[in-house]
């Protein structure tokens, strides 16, 4: 795609109320970023909600400064580099922030994830595990946050390892991990969503895991506490199609019994690399959808308002599978599709993991 065209695509996916889900379904029905961003308006005001207005693109002039000040730079869904697995999700970022080598991500890869109060055998083991596997040629992506995943990062430095960030690209998150950080900028590849300059909020925290599960074959759970962030990054990695392994623990530790209850619940159990490798099988990444194919065929130019009201009736404060609506309406998928998105840049729709939606608080 021209440089033209890249800009609107940056400024549509920093344009508030269009995520990932809308930003692929505005392509698909407009062709061009530029053409959605004419049509914003049109589809928030269909959806009966607030108006919306694009980003500002003198915001958009100052992130690509930023963004080549940090030695990074914009890696946009159907870009020849944007790592093909993540492409294949359904939710897939729009725009990556990117610093480093992005042929890691053309290998076989496997996330590593764990307790950040991991203990000091867990760590000794994820690190000698992320080691074992880097030396058979495959790539550990985790998410450099304290314990299990700076014990991965270590033990995969040298054959190559990615890290994914919550906060922006020049912002090192935890303090302490600030050089390791740097060294996979230079030496492996470093991933962010969010603009440079944005801080590690709680929020985003979530979206990284996403990219952490999607863009490998399997995530490997080592020490995770019940509901932590480790376990977040299984349940999407599990939606997704990948595998789900953990690494056995005691019971009498709190920190296992995460693990202990996804291999309970049907993971894979994990004691060496071989127990690894003989899960992830590599694939041919030709055989991937593109991120066109993904986003599926474009969807109809309107829908009636007797069809908007009808799914609008279908829908609550309480997630429901857009599945079950197309199931219950008894419109076209296309046509359900319209509908949700007119909602969500109007403001009246959120998304949730899983293909669900529901009516957002007023």
């Amino acid at each position: 795609m021209d440089d033209p065209e890249r800009r609107a695509r940056l400024r549509l996916s920093r344009t508030h109320r269009v995520g990932p889900v809308g930003f692929a379904q505005l392509i698909a029905r407009f062709g061009t970023a530029a053409a959605a961003l004419e049509g914003l308006p049109m589809l928030a005001a269909r959806g009966g909600g607030k108006p919306i207005e694009p980003a500002d693109p003198r915001r958009i002039d100052e992130e690509i400064r930023r963004v080549a000040k940090a030695g990074a730079r914009h890696c946009l869904i159907g870009d020849p580099d944007y790592p093909a697995l993540l492409a294949e999700a359904d939710g897939a970022p729009p725009v990556l922030i990117v610093r480093g080598n992005t042929a890691l991500l053309d290998r076989p890869s496997v996330a590593m994830v764990g307790a950040r109060n991991a203990s000091a055998a867990a760590c000794r083991f994820a690190r000698g595990l992320a080691h074992e596997l880097g030396q058979a040629g495959i790539t550990i992506v985790s998410g450099l946050a304290r314990g299990i995943d700076t014990a991965a990062h270590m033990g995969s430095i040298d054959s190559g390892t990615v890290g994914v960030i919550a906060s922006g690209i020049d912002i090192a998150f935890p303090p302490e991990n600030e050089a390791l950080q740097a060294r996979i900028g230079e030496e492996g590849l470093l991933i962010a969503e969010q603009p440079p300059g944005t801080e590690p909020l709680a929020r985003f925290f979530p979206q990284r895991n996403r990219i952490i599960a999607w863009a490998a074959l399997g995530t490997v759970v080592v020490e995770a506490a019940p509901r932590s962030g480790s376990l977040i990054t299984a349940r999407l990695a599990g939606e997704a199609g990948r595998e789900v392994m953990a690494v056995p623990g005691s019971p009498l530790d709190p920190r296992a019994q995460g693990c202990n209850a996804l291999i309970r619940d049907g993971a894979i159990l994990i004691q060496t690399a071989a127990d690894v490798m003989e899960q992830v099988r590599p694939i041919d990444l030709r055989a991937l959808r593109s991120p066109a194919a993904a986003w599926g065929a474009p969807p109809p130019e309107d829908a009636s308002d007797r069809e908007r009201t009808a799914i609008t009736a279908l829908l609550g404060p309480v997630p429901v599978a857009i599945d079950e609506l197309i199931r219950q309406s008894g419109l076209a998928p296309a046509v359900v599709q319209t509908v949700l998105l007119e909602l969500e840049l109007a403001g009246r729709l959120d998304r949730h993991a899983g293909a669900r939606v529901s009516l957002g608080m007023p």
